[in-house]
């Protein structure tokens, strides 16, 4: 790992986590016992890529079947079946989702690429946030298999994939058409019906879906979707064509986060009450896609173009009455874009001089025309313009990589990856429009040691990026103020390397280890809360994680992931070097229970680990446990019932923790700091109706 430089201090610390984990991944395998032989080159299921294939420990595929036996509670959860994970939420369920890994507090999607049938979903140069990455117009049912990547180690992710990229497949068709309702407390209702009759020569696959929640709240959320699909298919995976629809709407109510002292005071009944009731949104998202797959004498070409429709408005106040004491806080983020892009690549395989080798080059477009802005509101009612931008962002990325099987034990993949980024601002302040260009180029190498005895070993190395909000990277003066300020920089450079094992040491037991670490430059972001930009401080995150999938029987199967990391800022300042809401410990147990006649069941438990809130660790969160659980019975092969339980230990825990200055009506004008904290949602059930045909 001489990619980039680590000090002592910093390897004393990577040997450290490396006793560790190692201690960790023995421990796992002495706890696990019995089960059928997993044997190499073939793996049944499990979030496991087989050996002789994977190109880093901390890759995988999680199956179409592992995928339906999660319990989750809103789609985003469904991202959480890969290891390492938290998928969370501080707002109504209609907004982006929070997400944690590898001791990153990633916003709504910031360093974790997020594509579905390869349409990016990460919008850049968000009204809220950037990266903003929402999965609620995910439809489970029609998941085929999830992809992950962690780290900035692969070629063919670019922007956004510095802690990990996923990639959900959908399905050209199911097994069986599939029409189910569902009822729960809260006012939970959804309906679906899909199906893929053959058609034309090929499979249309559509699906309907309908949903409400209100959610356990003072002021319900009354959260209403309406999602659809619609898509024409021919061939297989390696030979074929689809062309898809997608249309989702919704609209919410938010209860946004709240501090105790609201209820201490009484100014509100209890943790699921709301300071500002008239908080919430409404968005759309519309798409039209394309993807075309060749394979052929060794050669193999894809291509997916797309065209997205996104729409947000979105209503939020998390200081109250900090800056406005007469009407309040509140603001609003409209966000409306059209984005459209193409991916290709193409693969050539050979054998010369002895060697397996796999040669690889690929282009990646996108251009974003958005319209967003921020605006001070009072009950979603406009009080004034703090700014509004007409952005236009366009981006090429072109990537080359070779994969050579040396030996029958050593294998490499080498790569290498240049983007280059236009940002055109126009906005209402003459000063703050303007053009900006930057590009960045990355390399990648992965050493692949094995197999021996079961046992695979990695060696991954590379350079990643994020691109920052381009209103930041043309702003001169802050819109609120009008005082001058700096611009950030476009792109911002990350690089990361990484040891792993993989093995199957045990009959039935997978199991991979993965010690990595990972630089930031600096975590530049634009604020889009303030309006304004604001550079953080250059950052280092190092850790480990434990990844294992058991299949003791051919009824029972276990899943148990756990990891660990140390973030810090890497620069002196006196405020502090931790990095607020940096995840350190993170673990995961799921089991999934079938093939006991008509009886089938699923639990998993999962634990968030306290974080700290400001730079000097004074304040930190508390920890957060939370148990779902599923039980099933097939009244006929075609018909079941399922029974859904979420939080069902009633954990009076939290989703997200923030420290920051907020002020109640009747504080002092300078607020009050402290917690702010969104609940995770008490005990509930949802009973499901589902009927395949």
């Amino acid at each position: 790992m001489a990619f980039f430089p680590i000090n002592q201090l910093a390897l004393n610390r990577f040997v450290r986590f490396a006793l560790i984990a190692a201690c960790a991944a023995m421990c796992s395998m002495v706890a696990w016992a019995g089960g059928e032989q997993v044997v190499d080159k073939v793996v049944v299921l499990g979030s496991q890529i087989t050996l002789g294939i994977a190109d880093a420990a901390s890759v995988g595929t999680v199956t179409q079947k592992q995928l339906e036996a999660r319990t989750v509670y809103r789609p985003g959860e469904l991202l959480e079946s890969v290891p390492g994970l938290i998928v969370s939420q501080h707002s109504g369920e209609g907004k982006a989702n929070q997400f944690y890994l590898r001791g990153l507090n990633l916003d709504h999607g910031t360093d974790l690429r997020t594509t579905v049938d390869g349409m990016i979903v990460n919008q850049r140069s968000h009204a809220h946030g950037q990266g903003w990455t929402d999965v609620n117009f995910i439809i489970p049912e029609l998941a085929s298999r999830l992809e992950y990547l962690k780290g900035p180690y692969f070629a063919s992710e670019g922007d956004f994939s510095s802690a990990g990229s996923v990639n959900l497949k959908y399905a050209d068709r199911l097994d069986n058409g599939v029409a189910g309702v569902a009822v729960g407390q809260n006012g939970y209702r959804r309906a679906l019906l899909a199906a893929s009759p053959e058609f034309a020569g090929g499979r249309l696959l559509y699906a309907l879906e309908g949903l409400q929640n209100d959610g356990p709240f003072v002021h319900p959320d009354h959260y209403r979707k309406l999602n659809g699909v619609l898509r024409y298919s021919q061939g297989d995976e390696g030979n074929g064509f689809n062309i898809s629809g997608m249309a989702y709407k919704a609209s919410w109510n938010a209860t946004d986060q709240i501090t105790q002292r609201a209820i201490d005071s009484g100014l509100i009944k209890n943790r699921f009450d709301a300071i500002d009731p008239t908080d919430g949104g409404a968005a759309h998202r519309y798409s039209l896609s394309g993807a075309w797959r060749k394979t052929d004498d060794g050669l193999s070409t894809r291509i997916n173009a797309f065209v997205i429709d996104n729409k947000l408005e979105l209503f939020s106040n998390f200081t109250y009455f900090l800056d406005n004491p007469i009407d309040g806080d509140q603001f609003a983020q409209p966000d409306h874009r059209r984005t459209a892009g193409l991916n290709a690549s193409h693969t050539r395989r050979f054998l010369g001089l002895g060697l397996e080798s796999e040669n690889t080059v690929g282009v990646q477009l996108q251009t974003d025309n958005i319209f967003n802005g921020l605006l001070n509101t009072k009950a979603r009612r406009t009080i004034d313009v703090t700014r509004q931008d007409h952005i236009v962002e366009s981006s090429i990325g072109v990537y080359a990589e070779n994969a050579t099987k040396w030996t029958p034990w050593f294998r490499t993949v080498a790569g290498v990856r240049a983007d280059a980024y236009r940002f055109k601002v126009n906005s209402d302040k003459l000063a703050n429009s303007g053009t900006a260009t930057e590009s960045v180029v990355n390399p990648k190498l992965a050493l692949i040691f094995g197999p021996w005895a079961k046992t695979e070993f990695y060696l991954n190395a590379g350079g990643g990026f994020h691109s920052n909000d381009a209103r930041g990277a043309t702003i001169r003066v802050d819109p609120k103020t009008g005082d001058a300020v700096d611009r950030v920089t476009p792109l911002v450079r990350s690089k990361g390397g990484e040891i792993g094992v993989r093995g199957n040491w045990l009959p039935g037991l997978q199991t991979s280890l993965s010690l990595y670490q990972l630089d930031f430059a600096s975590e530049l972001l634009f604020v889009g809360d303030a309006g304004a930009t604001e550079a953080s401080r250059p950052s280092r995150r190092i850790g480990f994680e434990v990844a294992n999938y058991y299949k003791l029987s051919n009824w029972l199967t276990v899943d148990a992931d756990f990891a660990f990391a140390r973030a810090r800022f890497r620069d002196a300042d006196p405020t502090g070097n931790r990095i607020p809401g940096a995840v350190e410990g993170v673990a995961s147990v799921a089991v999934a229970v079938d093939n006991l006649g008509p009886w089938f069941g699923a639990a998993q438990l999962r634990y968030f680990g306290p974080r700290p809130l400001i730079e000097d660790n004074s304040a930190r969160s508390k920890s957060t446990t939370t148990l779902n659980g599923r039980i099933g019975y097939r009244i006929s092969p075609k018909v079941r019932v399922e029974l859904d339980g979420f939080n069902l230990t009633d954990r009076r825990a939290s989703g997200i923790d923030y420290y920051y200055t907020s002020r109640l009506a009747g504080e002092p004008t300078e607020g009050v700091d402290g917690i702010h904290f969104h609940p995770v949602e008490s005990r509930s059930f949802r009973l499901s109706f589902v009927m395949n045909f």
